[in-house]
């Protein structure tokens, strides 16, 4: 969430910062709002002071008058909490200011390619779609999820069920003993206010699963990624700057509604409502934020190296980056079905964004106190390097070669046919 004193230095500022989300906010609402507030706490300060003096002067005439003071001031504290809400209500649904480096655009169309990596494969035949290539296996049955659950779940079974198994541990393998991240095995449920946290609740609250608990408990949600439950570890806390910074890994399930996303990529496992994704996260002093984004997306484009998978790696406009970021890389690997590239993952700082929300601070050197900065990545999305490799690794029989790094977690297995 936005500072509110920050903003009131140089409104213009802010205004035209926002300009480049292509996004219609009213902030001029915000600025009514905050001229209130600041009007309501003069009169307030001076209600009281004339009230203590009141008291001072032990004039008993005056008692009526303290009453008319006492009413007023409870006038005025009812007041300022309503223009807070809504100054707050406001404030949380405007999204991160986009970073002077991003460029400016309304939608993917406008995002900059800034390199392509490996090599594209060059079939003698027509490649396959991985869904096709899983259901001629037997291996992955999306009718008998659509019975047993609904649309956009999928089951995946024998030896492609061991290759999802085999990319989660190899990632998590890499992160841990060669990128310095600490595994962690988190909640899958997140409550209203870690959501909140991260950005993803007010705004986007259609798009999330809510589990329904014991009446009157609080709100929790299946996690939309693995970034909520990680990010808020540090929430409430002030950090040793010493520590920092913190890097986390998790690998785990996550839900997602894809509202708005009727009609696409309805066939096959690119947009599921259940899917898995190891998950980076870092927490960094707030000047660092920028050169940590660097090396996040590099761990993120080295699991895609090792696997000898083709890939680009994109700079997202301010018209298509996350709510919570200020500015987000994205890694698409190449399928071969589609002859383009696909998104396996997005790496995003968000400053101290979400941090402000989280009330998530260290201390520096000098004693100060300021927040944090928190990154977030995909390292990658396990499905969609599944996808990937059932298609960049295809042989004209249907079967699929194992990528050599993934065999020792495979019993050396070297392909995957029905035979």
């Amino acid at each position: 969430m936005h500072n509110l004193k920050l903003i009131r230095k140089d409104f213009e500022a802010f205004k035209k910062a926002l300009e480049k989300r292509s996004l219609d906010i009213d902030l001029s609402k915000i600025k009514k709002l905050d001229i209130e507030n600041r009007e309501l706490i003069q009169k307030k300060e001076n209600f009281e002071k004339e009230k203590k003096e009141i008291s001072k002067s032990k004039d008993k005439s005056l008692f009526s008058k303290s009453k008319e003071i006492s009413s007023s001031l409870e006038k005025i504290v009812e007041k300022q909490k309503s223009i807070k809400n809504d100054l707050e209500k406001i404030l949380s649904n405007i999204p991160n200011v986009p970073h002077e480096d991003v460029p400016f655009g309304k939608d993917e169309n406008d995002n900059l390619e800034i390199e392509k990596f490996g090599e594209i494969p060059d079939f003698d035949f027509r490649p396959k779609s991985h869904y096709e290539l899983g259901e001629n296996l037997g291996m992955l049955d999306f009718e008998l999820a659509s019975k047993t659950t609904g649309s956009r779940f999928v089951f995946v079974k024998n030896k492609l069920a061991l290759l999802e198994r085999a990319i989660s541990n190899f990632m998590l393998d890499i992160h841990v003993s060669k990128n310095g991240y600490e595994e962690i095995s988190p909640p899958l449920l997140a409550s209203a206010d870690s959501m909140f946290g991260t950005g993803q609740l007010p705004k986007f609250e259609n798009d999330q699963f809510e589990v329904k608990l014991e009446e009157g408990t609080e709100r929790k949600f299946l996690i939309p990624t693995a970034e909520v439950i990680l990010t808020n570890i540090v929430k409430d806390k002030i950090i040793e700057a010493k520590v920092l910074p913190l890097r986390f890994v998790a690998s785990t399930p996550c839900f997602r509604k894809e509202a708005g996303s009727y009609g696409k990529d309805t066939k096959g496992m690119i947009r599921q409502h259940q899917f898995y994704k190891v998950e980076m996260v870092s927490i960094v002093e707030q000047d660092k934020c920028l050169e940590e984004l660097e090396r996040m997306t590099n761990c993120a484009t080295n699991i895609l190296d090792l696997l000898k998978l083709p890939y680009r790696k994109v700079i997202l406009c301010s018209g298509d980056m996350g709510f919570s970021a200020e500015k987000t890389y994205d890694i698409e690997v190449w399928l071969p079905s589609e002859n383009k590239y696909r998104e396996i993952s997005s790496c995003s700082s968000c400053s101290t964004f979400q941090a402000t929300r989280m009330k998530a601070r260290y201390k520096d050197q000098k004693k100060e106190i300021s927040y944090v900065g928190t990154l977030n990545g995909s390292g990658l999305a396990i499905g969609r390097t599944l996808i990937a490799i059932l298609e960049n690794y295809q042989q004209k029989d249907g079967s699929i070669t194992i990528p050599k790094v993934l065999r020792p977690y495979m019993n050396n297995l070297e392909k995957i046919s029905l035979n």
